[in-house]
């Protein structure tokens, strides 16, 4: 049975929620806000909040010095296709450890898991020069690679887990019918576990549009995504925080808009399997 909550309890865990929501939320509404400063009121003390001179100065400023949409759409085919590239891979190898009996399923999720524990800049140096040799350095498909596999065991992890939510009779009774391997995974396994294939896809979007160590060392200008369109407007001469607060903002916006109408499917992929 469910437990019931005194008024005075909810109000005091919608506060406290409100509360943690708007201390994450306020960095990026200070870089929203700063956006639309000038150069001299960004660096304001104390700082202004919303009692400044509102300009629009600063993002043709951005979209005159750079082109913010060839960084979009190296962005967006890399996150993209490194996503689905992903789960091309890791839907057979977690039906595989979910529905396959092994001693040794549990080694290889741990094991897939502490390659995430490895400090990236140690394997920077023999991938930087295996690209240099496959002539992948700044290039789409080779930060697709290079994505996909620092993304794969967090994709494997989580099919697994929702895969394993599914009674397996269901998988039995459709070879019974004479699905085959394809079939059975494609129409019986797939859209049983559609909700936590759409929320593995959405966050692994997430990280990939997110991730800058990879895409600032192996990428000069012909595939930079927006992580180097951000870095961009850091410069020898300083740091100007209105361009810069431009710039992020622009480069954060598509994945916000993206987390904000796909969060309830998020959340429902998420929470997949937990409440019986």
């Amino acid at each position: 049975m469910a437990r019931e909550h005194s008024p005075r309890r909810k109000a005091l865990l919608t506060v406290a929620a409100w509360t943690a929501g708007l201390l994450i939320f306020f960095p990026i509404l200070w870089t929203i806000l700063t956006s639309f400063k000038t150069e001299a009121q960004a660096i304001a003390d104390p700082p202004l909040f919303l009692n400044f001179d509102w300009t629009l100065e600063n993002y043709a400023a951005v979209q005159e010095r750079s082109d913010y949409m060839r960084f979009l759409w190296n962005s967006i085919v890399i996150s993209g296709a490194s996503t689905l590239l992903g789960v091309l891979i890791a839907v057979p190898a977690a039906w595989s450890m979910a529905f396959v009996p092994s001693k040794r399923t549990k080694d290889i999720l741990l094991w897939m898991l502490s390659t995430k524990m490895l400090p990236a800049v140690g394997v920077l140096y023999p991938i930087y020069l295996i690209f240099i040799e496959l002539g992948l350095l700044d290039t789409r498909a080779g930060l697709t690679v290079v994505i996909m596999l620092i993304n794969l065991p967090i994709i494997v992890w989580m099919l697994y887990t929702y895969f394993r939510e599914i009674p397996v009779d269901i998988l039995e009774a459709a070879r019974m019918d004479g699905a085959d391997l394809r079939a059975e995974i494609l129409y019986v396994l797939a859209p049983m576990a559609l909700p936590g294939i759409a929320s593995t896809v959405l966050l692994n979007v997430i990280l990939a549009w997110n991730e800058a160590f990879w895409t600032l060392n192996l990428t000069a200008a012909n595939a930079a995504p927006l992580t180097a369109f951000i870095a961009s407007y850091s410069s020898p001469e300083g740091l100007f925080y209105a361009k810069l607060s431009a710039a992020s903002t622009m480069a954060i916006a598509p994945i916000l808009i993206l987390g904000w109408f796909s969060q309830k499917q998020l959340v429902r992929g998420l929470t997949f399997g937990a409440v019986k």
